[in-house]
């Protein structure tokens, strides 16, 4: 896809935000709601076992969930896997086949499109949680901690992108796809680290953890940008976050090439 064409998608997505702008807006707002809830829950959780739990003070507890909340606005797929699986289902993939551009491209740049709208909106709301919680935060103490922090969440945009376009590409084979994508949220709420820090869990499940593809989603960029992770284990990480977001790219592609030749042979 020519950089040509990707401006006018780009130009197309932040038009199609901006149609249903309360939607997004009020979506956006109220994405940092939850946070509110979770000061409470963890001060009594952090107050009930003595100050802390696993390591994390209640300070530091509130910091990794204000890290998260804004992490998952930032990079987390809304309703894309939605979109491709309506794309297959309702045919306007053939529509868009006829054009000179690469699918997956071209919902790549929507995807851009709606996150870099969302930074513009919400930095001020953004702001004044901070102003409000600055007592919690604690930023990193090392300047090298903030480009690694960028390039990890990066990759984990990367792997949540392409983890949800291969659940829309079911709609190929599968004609409602919304046990799947239901399925594979409980997963990574769960194991992203989004309701709990993964260090938390008993060291007999760490193994799992360091692996999981879901870690790297949302838990391990907290982890970099709280400093909780150092030296080797930090390359490592970075290693492995890097491997499961070319798993995810290839898985992706190979779908996309078997799902098109099913495809094409459904309608003529």
């Amino acid at each position: 896809m020519t950089l040509a064409t990707s401006r006018q998608v780009f130009s197309i997505g932040l038009q199609n935000t901006f149609v249903y702008r309360w939607n997004f807006l009020l979506r956006t707002i109220f994405g940092i709601v939850p946070l509110i809830g979770t000061i409470f829950l963890w001060r009594a959780v952090t107050t009930s076992s003595g100050g802390q739990i696993a390591g994390y003070e209640f300070s530091t507890m509130i910091f990794y969930f204000m890290i998260v909340v804004f992490l998952d606005n930032l990079i987390s797929p809304t309703e894309d896997d939605w979109q491709i699986a309506g794309d297959i289902r309702d045919g306007r993939l053939s529509a868009l086949l006829l054009k000179p551009l690469n699918y997956i491209g071209y919902r790549f740049t929507l995807y851009v499109s709606y996150r870099l709208t969302y930074v513009a909106i919400v930095a001020l709301p953004i702001g004044v949680l901070l102003f409000f919680l600055r007592d919690f935060v604690q930023w990193p103490q090392q300047p090298a901690t903030w480009p690694l922090f960028a390039l990890s969440t990066l990759m984990a945009a990367g792997i949540q992108f392409f983890i949800g376009v291969c659940l829309g590409l079911c709609a190929f084979w599968v004609l409602e796809v919304s046990t799947l994508i239901f399925v594979m949220f409980s997963f990574e709420y769960f194991l992203s680290g989004m309701i709990y820090p993964l260090d938390m869990l008993p060291a007999s499940l760490q193994g799992f953890v360091k692996w999981s593809p879901f870690t790297y989603e949302m838990f391990f960029p907290v982890q970099i940008m709280m400093e909780r992770v150092h030296g080797a284990a930090l390359w490592q990480g970075l290693a492995i976050q890097a491997g499961w977001l070319l798993v995810a790219f290839v898985a992706t592609q190979l779908i996309w090439r078997a799902g098109l030749r099913k495809y094409q042979a459904v309608g003529g």
